[in-house]
């Protein structure tokens, strides 16, 4: 870090040699998913005071990043008593941010997940009795699907010239279907005016 960690300490919470030293080895782990991490500051601090039962510790995490970026993890306590105990707090905490900080880098080098759009097609023949039919792709092959992959029990609802979209795998015989997601037709598609 460029910046030398900050901690503080509000709400009455006792500034504790162990618990900064147990905060400076966390934010230290935090350097082993990024080098690009220029500051971090953690602020200690009690949710409430209650008379029953002891104050619960929220910690909050503002780690500064190239190019103004921040990522931040304000891990309050949960409605169990595990945060009665600061270590649990600050543990908690740094377990948030860092799996902020591995988002954000997976961001900024551009390894972010990519969601295909799974392909359409429309039945093309069915036989309900039997409990399966095949579906002609985009790409003019056809595909066996089964009465069990068509999402939402909506097997019984397909008929030759549906349009859906589905997953596919490869079956005994071939291509196979395995989650079949019929999609509503279109005002054109049912011959309703536009």
């Amino acid at each position: 870090m460029q910046i030398p960690l900050k901690v503080a300490f509000e709400d009455g919470v006792e500034p504790s040699e162990a618990l900064v030293a147990r905060i400076e080895r966390e934010a230290t782990k935090l350097e082993q998913f990024s080098r690009q991490i220029i500051g971090c500051r953690v602020t200690v601090g009690k949710l409430s005071a209650r008379h029953r039962q002891g104050d619960l510790f929220q910690v909050r995490l503002q780690l500064i990043l190239p190019g103004g970026a921040q990522v931040v993890a304000d891990h309050n306590p949960a409605a169990d008593h595990a945060h009665e105990d600061a270590f649990v707090a600050v543990r908690d905490a740094f377990a948030a941010a860092r799996r902020r900080l591995q988002d954000w880098e997976r961001r900024s080098s551009g390894q972010v997940k990519v969601h295909e759009t799974p392909p359409e097609g429309r039945v093309s023949r069915i036989f309900p009795d039997q409990g399966y039919g095949f579906i002609t792709s985009s790409d003019g092959r056809d595909i066996y699907f089964h009465r069990n992959a068509v999402v939402n029990s909506g097997f019984a609802r397909l008929k030759e010239g549906s349009a859906v979209r589905f997953a596919e795998g490869e079956g005994d015989k071939g291509p196979q279907a395995t989650t079949v997601h019929p999609l509503r037709a279109r005002p054109a598609e049912t011959g309703a005016a536009v």
